[in-house]
């Protein structure tokens, strides 16, 4: 039977560790000067070598040879996820009392220990503190924030990162040169990109596909795509390229084409989303679409959230050219020594003139032109390039124009206290301000906008303005009152530290 991949090319010694040289620089020179530490506390995600560099850095300490078989019996692995009881801690208390065989250190490597329940930490916790001369505990967690501080604080704590793409690429070729299987480049910064920054995951992925490809072919990104359900890049470029055109239509055809192929919404989003970071440098308009896209996965209508998302970014406004682009440009041609000599020149003075000569009628213009003036000094030479405005195209003023939505509060209070009762409950303590096709709600407390910016809250008023002929409206939530109309209030509240504005009939 043959061995997985992530099996057969797991790291044996800490040299071999890849992306993590922050932590097994560290480790190497601890063991080499004899510093070993009681306790280590390993986090990061998964698949990112946590497990590996526990096992390694276990024989390590003890001086032992490690291979993915070796096994020894003052190496003792537990898996918290099973053994999570009080019962099981306090057997483990009962035998790190006894002496190792035959290396000079028993380590316990307990794995995924968030997973202990809180009775077994409090058992654990007096003999992690002082644990026997001859015992070293290894601890492996992917998520640290359940761990009680009291046990993070008796630990040495190393934080494990995510592969980056080129590490994860570069290691990608490596096995696939070794095991001879034929993938091009852009199918494996695919195959890292869907890894998410997971060795495991990558690799495993990696295992999959060479089983399924073709000998002669090899591994290709139709191949990928077609196995993992995602939709193929041209049509994830097109789409950008539609919101970029502002493209209505042609949107909502993609979509509607992409989803009938049984590519899910979320991974769609997910497809846009990274060729979207990718090209962010390059492409900064397409900076709100990238904010959109991430809040499309938790929406209880993803589909209608992303056409929503899409659609509004398409609808943008174009960043308005600045003044700078249409002014001219000249060059200075004067030399060193001219500038030098006009800077220090005094002013001359100007011709004096009274107010009646300042007022005078364009039929007395002459006469008053024979005012003695003064001769220009010579003066740096500024010769025109020609302007920017003649290279850029003038702004494109057809676009999309704000649209001012119909919108009446009291139907759609009155809409919520009939069909959703929590909702209303909370909006009828709110203010409102609406300007064009956007609807601000002033909820007067962080509690209120916590509510209405919760999924179910946030579908129930979607579904209320729907229903009231508010269809379009993007909803925007402020956690203070509607700031006063009045300027003497608005200032007033100011030196009060706040207050609300208050009709009184």
């Amino acid at each position: 039977m043959s061995q997985a991949l992530y099996r057969k090319y797991r790291s044996k010694s800490l040299d071999e560790v890849v992306g993590q040289t922050h932590i097994t620089d560290i480790l190497a020179r601890a063991i080499k000067a004899g510093r070993i530490s009681h306790a280590y506390l390993l986090t990061g995600p998964r698949g990112v070598g946590k497990t590996s560099v526990a096992r390694i850095l276990a024989h390590e300490i003890n001086h032992l040879p490690y291979s993915d078989e070796s096994t020894h019996l003052d190496i003792i692995e537990i898996d918290a996820a099973s053994n999570n009881g009080v019962e099981d801690v306090r057997d483990l208390r009962e035998k790190v009392q006894i002496a190792p065989v035959s290396a000079a250190k028993k380590v316990y490597i307990i794995d995924e220990v968030h997973m202990l329940s809180k009775a077994a930490f409090n058992a654990l916790l007096k003999t992690l503190e002082e644990p026997p001369e001859h015992i070293v505990f290894i601890l492996a967690t992917t998520d640290v924030d359940k761990l009680p501080a009291t046990i993070i604080s008796r630990t040495q704590r190393y934080g494990f990162r995510a592969i980056s793409e080129a590490d994860a690429i570069k290691h990608l070729r490596y096995i696939a040169d070794e095991e001879h299987i034929i993938i091009d480049d852009a199918s494996l910064k695919l195959i890292a990109n869907r890894g998410d920054g997971s060795f495991r995951d990558s690799i495993s992925l990696l295992d999959q596909l060479a089983n399924l490809s073709v000998p002669q072919k090899g591994i290709t990104p139709d191949l990928i795509e077609a196995a993992l359900g995602l939709a193929p890049t041209k049509i994830v470029k097109k789409i950008i390229e539609a919101v970029e055109n502002r493209d209505i239509a042609n949107i909502a055809q993609l979509l509607e084409t992409t989803i009938a192929n049984g590519i899910s919404a979320v991974t769609l989003t997910e497809q846009l989303t990274y060729t979207t970071r990718d090209n962010i440098v390059s492409k900064p308009q397409l900076l709100p679409l990238l904010d959109g896209l991430l809040d499309v996965a938790k929406s209880s209508q993803p589909q209608l959230k992303l056409l929503a998302v899409l659609g509004s970014a398409a609808l943008e406004h174009k960043p308005s050219k600045t003044a700078a682009l249409s002014t001219s440009v000249f060059e200075v041609t004067a030399t060193i020594e001219e500038l030098s000599k006009q800077a220090v020149k005094a002013k001359p003075a100007m011709p004096r003139t009274n107010h009646f000569q300042a007022i005078v009628s364009p039929a007395l213009a002459p006469e008053v032109s024979s005012v003695e003036t003064l001769e220009p000094e010579s003066t740096p030479v500024l010769k025109q390039r020609g302007t920017r405005s003649e290279a850029v195209s003038t702004e494109d003023t057809s676009g999309a124009k704000s649209v001012s939505i119909d919108f009446d509060w009291k139907a759609l209070v009155e809409h919520t206290r009939q069909t959703y009762v929590a909702l209303y409950s909370v909006l009828s303590k709110c203010d409102h301000k609406q300007l064009g096709n956007t609807l601000t709600l002033y909820t007067k407390s962080t509690f209120y906008k916590k509510k209405l910016d919760d999924q179910k809250y946030s579908s129930h008023l979607y579904e209320a303005l729907k229903a009231t002929g508010s269809y379009g409206l993007i909803v925007h939530t402020i956690p203070t009152p509607m700031p006063p109309r009045s300027i003497q209030a608005a200032a007033v509240a100011a030196m009060m530290g706040g207050g609300e504005e208050v009709t009184l009939s």
